[in-house]
């Protein structure tokens, strides 16, 4: 299992990719799968550590993301002929060290950063495995195992039947994420906004968020870690989600819904696939829809939002589809090696 080294494996706070691959590692080991996770030095697992790299380079300035990222690809690389099954969860640049092994290679594509690096995937598509995180996220250039929404631990999320009292935003704050059209619905529907997440873009925050953080009205909570996430999302009236471009899944949509807070989002990406719309949450097209919306939002039941999640979204059911997935690749992969070889002509 191959995961990012941006954080550690499970995140301190935020790290969406390395917190899939945690559930997932963590998952398969429970079914009794002998799991090797390539991971940073001081991840936690009860699989197999396997590291080279001592932190995660968004934790700790001194490593180098470049310099360390080609370690940590090449040490798994380098023993790939050990195991069964490479899982990457490491974007595209894994692909480019495929020729090192014969042992097949499955890769979660977690979205497309930039049109620019669908030519790594197009290379490498009749040599590798591609699992897309939503139906949406799929580019028609690519073929496909199969699509594996993500799932979570139920357990880290407790289900608040009550009400809250205030909006939340919360993911990284960048222009695409839509953080000033949340303090747009928030100041119009005349409600608390509080925002948590990384600053990903410190020119946006400073200039079209810090600038109406007041402490009052809307209240920046910095980065949250997994008990601090439960009490804001489990306290909120309803998480927004005004994403500005095609949203490749959105964990936060998915454990906002499992403390039962329904979600008001742009229509965007994979958005359809995880909200049922007028059941646990609003899909809507602009900020004066959106504060529309959040006005039935008291019709809602909240029970049913946790409930949709414990149906769809769990960590057992995302183990039991890549399981079933790395059956189908092993099965193929061990007819290829056995099929007679054609006779040269001379």
């Amino acid at each position: 299992m191959l995961s990012p080294i941006a954080w550690r494996t499970p995140p301190r706070h935020y790290g969406p990719w390395e917190n899939v691959v945690s559930l997932l590692t963590e998952g398969l080991v429970e079914r009794g799968v002998d799991v090797t996770l390539y991971a940073t030095q001081d991840s936690k697992t009860k699989a197999r550590l396997a590291a080279v790299c001592p932190r995660g380079y968004e934790e700790d300035e001194n490593v180098l993301p470049k310099v360390w990222e080609c370690l940590h690809i090449s040490e798994l690389f380098e023993h790939g002929d050990e195991f069964d099954l490479i899982h990457n969860h490491f974007d595209y640049l894994p692909l480019t060290y495929i020729g090192m092994t014969s042992t097949p290679v499955l890769t979660t594509i977690h979205g497309f950063s930039s049109s620019k690096i669908l030519a790594v995937y197009k290379k490498y598509n009749e040599r590798a495995y591609y699992v897309s995180i939503s139906d949406a996220d799929r580019s028609g250039e690519l073929d496909y195992v199969e699509t594996i929404h993500h799932g979570i631990d139920l357990k880290q999320f407790t289900f608040e039947p009550k009400q809250g009292s205030y909006l939340l935003f919360f993911g990284r704050i960048h222009q695409e994420k839509g953080v000033r059209e949340a303090i747009e619905i928030s100041r119009s529907f005349s409600m608390k906004l509080i925002i948590a997440g990384i600053v990903q873009d410190e020119r946006y925050f400073n200039s079209e968020v810090k600038p109406h953080v007041d402490g009052i009205n809307v209240v920046y909570v910095g980065s949250a870690g997994p008990q601090k996430r439960d009490g804001l999302l489990g306290g909120a009236y309803a998480l927004l989600h005004p994403v500005k471009f095609e949203e490749p899944f959105g964990l936060s949509v998915i454990e906002a819904m499992a403390c039962g807070t329904p979600v008001v989002a742009f229509n965007r990406g994979s958005m359809p696939e995880i909200i049922s719309n007028g059941e646990t949450g609003f899909l809507v097209s602009s900020v004066d829809q959106a504060v529309s919306q959040l006005r039935l939002i008291k019709k809602l039941e909240r029970g049913r939002c946790r409930k949709w999640v414990e149906e769809r979204f769990t960590v057992d059911r995302m183990v039991d589809e890549y399981l079933r997935v790395y059956h189908k690749i092993l099965t193929e992969h061990r007819r290829e090696r056995s099929a007679p070889k054609a006779s040269a002509a001379h």
